[in-house]
Formats: structure tokens, C-alpha cells, sequence
């Protein structure tokens, strides 16, 4: 058996939970290899809407292992917020959660760092969700952070302080105000209080060292699938720097995120949006400042699940999206919120950029330049909402021809056309 693996094509929020949770039920196990709770992928289903911010997506389906892998890391206090929306749904993630050993820890004074290092940007800033992402894998790769398997030391305590107190410095040495600056609406001490409080429930959890849990799994038949959080363009070497996350996003990412050999990657399933979001800042090619990129926000909710940031919306970029799929390798493409188009008259779609009168078909490396500019087609849309029941075939024609016109240009087939948040509103081609 291989692990498959599911990833985002675009700038993150391309609807990847909903397809892990389809997906789920193929697979014994899902694992997470990257990003933290900058993540936050939504699941729809029986009436009820759940937000996850570092639980893999397929913690809904009893039996099914769920594990947060040696790339992710983890802030307790955050967690534990997730599992207690869990618990309210009478959802038990206790019964099949593994956390890896190897995955870092999200200390509250990385949150303090986070803040002091964005406010010093000025006009300059990258959009940060805040959560302590930056610092936490800086600390990381210095390699003086914190992991999972460390809550159990007998010196964890004084380890903590030590670090804390070392990013206090850093702190006040940007002249920054955590007295008075507020974590999730708490004050620092506060913050700190609650997240030591989250670490003795992490405890009670089961820690893995999911290296080898994985690869056992894998020798034993059993399937895996990878969970990717953000997107493509957002990964820390190939994404829009320095507008992108602090991870590798990409397929290469979960081998060092699972700690599985290349060869044992399967099928690459990319996802991607009809058309394109992103959210902070950060070049743009196809943003839309006008009442067509507000009529896409609107219609289509696009407001950050863990900012509730509005999302900037713009028309499908086909030199974005082929340089993710190379990136990756993507074997098959999920097309989501398809159902956003319906009421459009036309579509257009980025085929390439001009650049002084150069077309190219390459993402240029300072895609932030302002000489670059999108060339476009135009295709119809389809002015209907299409019944999901009827399936490919009961599909408008121009969404099909849409929907060609992608597969034309990417050489991968579209498997599966999402046409709403629920489960129930997906559809399958050729009896997937």
C-alpha cells in the first residue's frame, strides 16, 4: 500500500476538509503532515457545520485513525477548543486521535513574538493569522523549540520558562506592548494559564511516534491518506514569498511531515476552486476589484474560517494552477464550488501573463510585479443551478465545457465537481 495524498493547488481555503471527510471512508488512516492552526478546514454535513484548525479531517468517522503528524505543531489551548465543539456534537476524538511525539509546540510567547514581529512591518505586513506559526517553526529549524514528546520530561517546566523568557527579551526589544495586547481576548498571563491547562489534557492523549506507526501501517495493508493544510502558493520555497506560510505545503512536504519515503507516495489528489481566493496580502495576478470579485465573496461565504478575514476573490489562474500541479504531481483534480459560477453570464479564466508585451504561460518569480497582467478567455456560464442528483452526465453543458476547457489545459481529469459545502453536494465522474 502507498499513502495518497490530498493537497491544495491555489492560496489555501480550496474546500480540502470537505473532500478528506468524502474520502474518509476509502482510507484506515488520516494524517495531517503540516501547518498549524493557521489551517481551518470546514465540514458540512446532517445540518451541522464544524470548523477544524489542526484535527485531521476524518476524525467524524468512528474507526477511522486520525493522526497529527511530526510536521504539524500544536497549540494546546486551540486543540482543545476543537475538541470541545467535538464534544458537543457527542463526537469523541479522544477514541481515535494520535499525536505525534515529533510535532512542536506552540508556546503562548510565540503568539506575543507573531505580533511584535508583524506590527513591526508597518505597510509591509504579510497578512500573519497571528497564531504563533512564524516563530514556532523559526524555533524549530534554530532548534530550540518545545515538541510533544517533551510535556513528559521532568524538566519540561523549567525548558518552558527558559524559551519564554528568551522570546520575552525578543519582545521587548521591538518595544512591544504584550501587557496590554490581548491573545484570543485574553491577556497574556491569562493565556498562558489556559494553554497550561489544555497541556494536561494533551497529556491524557496518545503519543506516537508516528514515524513508525505510519510505515507499520503501511507494511501492513493498510491505507493512508495525507492531509495538507493552506496551499501550493503559499508554500515556504515555491510559494508567493515572502506572502506565504512558514511549511512546505506541497507533496514533498508529507514525506517529511510523516516521515514516509518518496516512493511510497500513491495518487496526488489536487484540489482547486473554479476560481481563485486568497486571503492577506500578497500578489494576486486575477483579483477582481470590482462587483464581480464582490459578488464571488458574497455568494460564495469567502470569509476566512479561522479570521473571518473577507477573502480576496478573482477569476481561475491556469499558470498558478499548472505550476502546482508540476510542483506536486498531481495524478487527479477536485474542482470546488463550482456552484459559485452559476448565475454568471461569462466566465473568464487566466490562460497567461503578458509582461512588456512577452506572454508567458511561467509563474515569473516576482509575481507581485505590477507589469505583469493577466491575459484571458471568456467562456459562457451556465445560468442554472444544476441538480447534484443527475450527476456528470445531468450536468449544464457550458459547465461541462468549463470544466473540458480546464482538463484541456492542465492534461489531468476533474474527478470530482463540488457544487455546495455538504457532503451530499458532490459530484463523481466515471463511478469514483
Amino acid at each position: 500500500m502507498n499513502v495518497d495524498v490530498l493537497l491544495g493547488l491555489q492560496w489555501g481555503d480550496e474546500g480540502k476538509g470537505k473532500i478528506v471527510d468524502v474520502f474518509t471512508p476509502r482510507y484506515d488512516v488520516i494524517a495531517r503532515f503540516q501547518g498549524g492552526p493557521n489551517a481551518g478546514h470546514t465540514i458540512e454535513f446532517d445540518g451541522k457545520k464544524f470548523v477544524l484548525h489542526t484535527i485531521p479531517s476524518g476524525i467524524f468517522h468512528p474507526g477511522k485513525k486520525n493522526v497529527i503528524g511530526n510536521g504539524v505543531i500544536i497549540d494546546p489551548y486551540i486543540l482543545f477548543k476543537e475538541v470541545d465543539a467535538l464534544h458537543a456534537a457527542n463526537i469523541k476524538p479522544e477514541e481515535n486521535l494520535l499525536v505525534s511525539r515529533r510535532a512542536h509546540l506552540i508556546l503562548p510567547s510565540h503568539r506575543l513574538l507573531d505580533a511584535a514581529y508583524e506590527a513591526s512591518k508597518g505597510l509591509e505586513k504579510i497578512g500573519s493569522t497571528l497564531k504563533g506559526i512564524g516563530p514556532t517553526y523559526t524555533d524549530k529549524y534554530s532548534r530550540s523549540g518545545l515538541r510533544v514528546g517533551n510535556l513528559t520530561d521532568k524538566n519540561f517546566n523549567s525548558c518552558y520558562t527558559h524559551l519564554k523568557e528568551r522570546h520575552l527579551d525578543i519582545v521587548r526589544q521591538y518595544r512591544f506592548d504584550f501587557v496590554n495586547y490581548l491573545i484570543d481576548g485574553f491577556p497574556f498571563d491569562e493565556y498562558e494559564k489556559a494553554w497550561m491547562d489544555a497541556v494536561k489534557r494533551l497529556k491524557e492523549y496518545t503519543f506516537i511516534d508516528s514515524e513508525y506507526y505510519l510505515n507499520d501501517c503501511i507494511n501492513s495493508g493498510k491505507s493512508v491518506l495525507a492531509e495538507g493544510a493552506q496551499g501550493t502558493l503559499l508554500d515556504i520555497d515555491f510559494g508567493s514569498f515572502p506572502y506565504v506560510t512558514s511549511s512546505n505545503t506541497i507533496t514533498a512536504g508529507a514525506c517529511a511531515g510523516l516521515g514516509i519515503a518518496p516512493n511510497r507516495i500513491g495518487t496526488v489528489y489536487g484540489v482547486f476552486k473554479a476560481y481563485c481566493t486568497r486571503v492577506g496580502g500578497g500578489p494576486f495576478p486575477t483579483e477582481l476589484h470590482d462587483e464581480t470579485g464582490e459578488h464571488l465573496r458574497k455568494t460564495g461565504h469567502e470569509f476566512g474560517s479561522t479570521t473571518g478575514r473577507p477573502r480576496r476573490c478573482g477569476w481561475l489562474d491556469l499558470p498558478a494552477l499548472n505550476y502546482a500541479i508540476m510542483l506536486n504531481g498531481v495524478d487527479r483534480l477536485i474542482m470546488m464550488k463550482a456552484d459559485v459560477l452559476n448565475d454568471m453570464e461569462d466566465i473568464q479564466i487566466c490562460t497567461r501573463y503578458e509582461t512588456d508585451g512577452i506572454l508567458t504561460e511561467k509563474l515569473p518569480f516576482n509575481l507581485g510585479d505590477e507589469a505583469i497582467h493577466p491575459v484571458y478567455e471568456t467562456l459562457p456560464g451556465w445560468n442554472t443551478s444544476p441538480d447534484v442528483s443527475m450527476g456528470f452526465d445531468g450536468l449544464p453543458i457550458n459547465l461541462k465545457e468549463y470544466t473540458g476547457f480546464i482538463e484541456n489545459a492542465t492534461g489531468l481529469p476533474v474527478d470530482i465537481i463540488s457544487m455546495g459545502p455538504d457532503r451530499t453536494q458532490t459530484i463523481f465522474r466515471k463511478g469514483d
